[in-house]
C-alpha cells in the first residue's frame, strides 16, 4: 500500500546511512557543499538509532545498502560502474554489490532446488558446490549434472526476496509521488512512471523461467556474432526459483589486474564490450540491460562471456533508427541533424527553438571530441545535459530508460577496462553499419515492400470493414469539419492502399 506509512521506510533509509557512517562517505565522495553536509547530518543524526546496523565487516556504504535490501542494492550496482561520476573509492566499495554479497546457507539453497525441481539435489547433480557468487536477488552454485557429467551453473533465488522488493518499491512509489507533489517541476521527468517501469523490470527478474527464455532468445540472435559467448539454459533443470545453465569459464570483467596479468588486450576488450552492446541494441532491438562487470567474463581467447539475463531491454525499429541518427549526428558533430531528429521524433516540444537546441547540444558534445577520458568530467557533462533537458522541456521516456541506463553502464565498464577509450570512435563502425543497412534506399524499398505485404494480407477484410464503418465515418461531422475534402481524402487513401497492396507481389519478388 503506497500510503504515508512509507515515510517510516524513508526515514529509516536516512537513519541507516547515518548509523553506518555511509552518510559521511557519500557526502565526501560527491564533494558535497558544507550546507548540504550540515543539513544531511542535522536531519539524519536524531534518527540514527532507528537505522539498521548492517554487517560491521563491510565498508560503510556497502554495509548500509545491503542492510536496506535488494532494491537499494540494484541501485548501488548501477553506480558501481561509474567511477568517473561517484569517484574511484566509492565505486570500489559499490563493486562489492555485483556478486560478492553474503550468501544464504547451503542447506536453504539445497532445499529450494529440491522443492523446485521435484527431486533431491544429489539425484540431479553429482557435484553441488557451496555458493561461488551471491548478488541481490540470487546466488550461484557450481554443479555437475548426474546424467551426462556436464558442468553447469545453478542459480537459486534468495528466500523471501519477493517480499523485500515489494516493500522497497512501495516506498519508492510513495517517495516519487511526494517529489511530484512538492516539486511540480520534476513532473516532466515522470518519477512515478520511472518507478513503475523499474518495478515491472525487477519483478520480472524474480521468475527465473523468464530469464532462461531471455538467454535462449539472446543466444539465438547472436549465434553468428564473433568475440562473444552466451551460456545456454538447461530447461528440464529450470523452474521459477531455479535456473541451470552452462558454466561460464573466464576471468571476471571486474578483475582488471588479473586480465592484465593474463596478457589480455585491454583496449580490444573495452571496445568489444561497447560494440557488442550497440550491435545488439541497434540490430536486434533486444539487448542485455544489466551489463555491469558482475555479469561479464573474459574467456582465455578474449571472447566476452555474457550471462545473467534477468533484465533485458527491447526497443522497436523506429526508435532504433532515431537513436542511430542521433548517435551518428554526434559522431559527425552535426548538431543541427541531432536537433532535427529530436524534434521529428517528438522528444522535444515543437514550440521550442531548434537552432537554440542545436547550440545547447554542441555545448554537450564538443568537450568530448579531441579529449581522452581522463580530461572529461562525466559528472559535469551529465549535470549540463540535465540542464539542457530541463530548459527545453524534454520529458522522461520510460520506454527508453533501460537503453539509456545500459548505455551509461556499458560506457562505465569499457572505461574501467581502458580508461583512454574514445567512445565515439569505437561506436562509429557499428552505427555506420546500421545506418547503411537500415536508412538507405534499399532499406526504404524493403520497408515499403513489408507495408504492402501487410496491406495485401488484410485486403480480403477491407470490403466488410468499409460496409460496417463507412456510414458511421461519413456521419461524423465533428471529426471532419470539411466533409467533401475529408471524404475525398479518405477515398483517395483507400485507392492508394489498394494500389500499394497490389504492388506487394512485385516488391516481395524483388526483395526475395
Amino acid at each position: 500500500m503506497r500510503g504515508p506509512h512509507n515515510i517510516w521506510r524513508l526515514i529509516r533509509t536516512g537513519a541507516t546511512f547515518e548509523r553506518t557512517g555511509a552518510m559521511r562517505a557519500v557526502l565526501d565522495a560527491v564533494n558535497a557543499p558544507a550546507r548540504v553536509r550540515l543539513a544531511a547530518h542535522v536531519l539524519g543524526w536524531p534518527f540514527a538509532w532507528l537505522g539498521y546496523k548492517g554487517d560491521p565487516n563491510l565498508p560503510p556504504i556497502t554495509r548500509a545498502i545491503t542492510a536496506l535490501g535488494p532494491a537499494y542494492i540494484k541501485f548501488g550496482q548501477i553506480l558501481s560502474t561509474r567511477p568517473d561520476v561517484v569517484g574511484p573509492e566509492l565505486a570500489e566499495q559499490l563493486s562489492m554489490l555485483q556478486d560478492r554479497l553474503p550468501p544464504f546457507p547451503q542447506e536453504q539453497a539445497v532445499r529450494i532446488v529440491s522443492d523446485a525441481l521435484g527431486q533431491p539435489v544429489d539425484v540431479l547433480f553429482s557435484e553441488f558446490s557451496e555458493p561461488v557468487a551471491a548478488a541481490s536477488i540470487a546466488q550461484v552454485h557450481r554443479a555437475r549434472r548426474a546424467d551426462n557429467g556436464r558442468e553447469v551453473a545453478v542459480k537459486v533465488l534468495r528466500p523471501s526476496v519477493e517480499a523485500g522488493f515489494r516493500r522497497d518499491i512501495d516506498a519508492f512509489h510513495f517517495a516519487a509521488s511526494m517529489i511530484e507533489l512538492i516539486s511540480p517541476a520534476t513532473r516532466r521527468l515522470r518519477p512515478r512512471d520511472v518507478v513503475t517501469h523499474f518495478e515491472t523490470v525487477v519483478m520480472g527478474e524474480l521468475d527465473l523461467r523468464r530469464e532462461a527464455a531471455a538467454a535462449s532468445e539472446f543466444a539465438e540472435n547472436t549465434r553468428e556474432d564473433q568475440g562473444m559467448r552466451v551460456p545456454h539454459p538447461h530447461w528440464h533443470l529450470t523452474a521459477r526459483r531455479v535456473l541451470t545453465s552452462d558454466w561460464a569459464e573466464g576471468i571476471p570483467m571486474g578483475d582488471v589486474a588479473r586480465l592484465k596479468a593474463e596478457g589480455q588486450d585491454m583496449p580490444l576488450v573495452g571496445a568489444r564490450v561497447l560494440q557488442l552492446f550497440l550491435q545488439h541494441a541497434l540490430r536486434d532491438g533486444y539487448f542485455h540491460a544489466d551489463m555491469h562487470q558482475g555479469n561479464l567474463k573474459v574467456a582465455p581467447n578474449g571472447d566476452i562471456v555474457i550471462y545473467d539475463f534477468g533484465i533485458m531491454g527491447e526497443i522497436d525499429e523506429y526508435t532504433r533508427r532515431v537513436y542511430a541518427e542521433i548517435l551518428m549526428g554526434f559522431i559527425r558533430r552535426d548538431y543541427m541533424r541531432v536537433a532535427r531528429v529530436h524534434f521529428e521524433a517528438g522528444y522535444v516540444p515543437r514550440d521550442r527553438d531548434m537552432t537554440e537546441f542545436a547550440r545547447a547540444l554542441r555545448a554537450v558534445g564538443e568537450p568530448i571530441f579531441g579529449a581522452d577520458a581522463s580530461q572529461i568530467s562525466m559528472a559535469n557533462l551529465l549535470a549540463y545535459l540535465f540542464e539542457v533537458t530541463e530548459r527545453f522541456g524534454m520529458r522522461t521516456r520510460t520506454e527508453l530508460i533501460l537503453l539509456q541506463r545500459t548505455m551509461v553502464v556499458v560506457e562505465g565498464v569499457s572505461r574501467s577496462i581502458d580508461p583512454q577509450i574514445n567512445i565515439w570512435e569505437v561506436a562509429r563502425p557499428v552505427v555506420e553499419s546500421y545506418i547503411r543497412d537500415n536508412l538507405g534506399p534499399k532499406a526504404a524499398a524493403r520497408d515499403l515492400g513489408r507495408s504492402a505485404q501487410v496491406l495485401a494480407r488484410f485486403a480480403p477484410l477491407l470490403p466488410e470493414f468499409l460496409e460496417r464503418r463507412m456510414p458511421e465515418m461519413l456521419r461524423d461531422s465533428d471529426a471532419a469539419p470539411h466533409p467533401r475534402e475529408s471524404r475525398a481524402g479518405l477515398l483517395g487513401g483507400i485507392a492508394i492502399g489498394a494500389v500499394v497492396a497490389l504492388a506487394s507481389v512485385f516488391f516481395g519478388a524483388w526483395l526475395g
